[in-house]
């Protein structure tokens, strides 16, 4: 079954993340338009860690409204391996490619998959969100999300922290507190 945590994963330098080809590591592939769950499916049933972020969002039709499981990153799922064992998965039906950097797939940063997995679960209300590079650089003092750094957004009456990761040029924002948060 797909994991379903609430939440996203923090901006950092593609670089940083490449390990050597013989450590399992965490990328991120590309799938066709609406394959995700399906691509994920499909990983486990390979017996490989796999992670697809998902968030409830309410739609509205005429006749009935409906709660929805819907994918937090649109075309992608992360998935746990070795380089070398690559093949099998990206010969996986709605598999584009691996997220690469410089033509070489670019590992995630192993924290931030943590804390997509185990932080991010636990914040009440996530969704997708434009991913930003300007606007004011916070970090959070206490709560589920302590220690992540990301912009803070106001929305109506509301203060959210946006949540970026670089490598897929994604982003996700949660409302928090204004008291839990501090400039960086």
């Amino acid at each position: 079954m797909v994991e379903k945590p609430k939440e996203v994963v923090a901006a950092t330098n593609p670089r940083e993340g490449t390990t050597p080809t013989s450590q399992a590591s965490w990328y991120a592939l590309y799938t066709c338009a609406r394959h995700e769950k399906r691509v994920a499916q499909q990983i486990e049933r390979g017996r490989l860690p796999c992670f697809l972020p998902l968030y409830r969002s309410v739609r509205r039709w005429k006749d009935r409204r409906k709660e929805l499981d819907l994918v937090l990153f649109p075309g992608y799922v992360f998935v746990q391996m070795k380089l070398e064992d690559r093949l099998p998965v990206l010969q996986l039906p709605g598999v584009v490619r691996l997220v690469s950097f410089r033509g070489r797939p670019a590992a995630l940063p192993v924290d931030e998959i943590e804390i997509l997995r185990e932080r991010l679960c636990n914040a009440s209300r996530i969704e997708p969100h434009p991913y930003l590079r300007a606007g004011r650089r916070v970090r959070v003092r206490s709560g589920p999300l302590q220690g992540l750094e990301g912009i803070i957004v106001r929305r109506k009456e509301s203060c959210r922290f946006v949540f970026s990761i670089d490598l897929i040029q994604r982003s996700v924002a949660v409302e928090v507190d204004e008291a839990d948060l501090e400039g960086v």
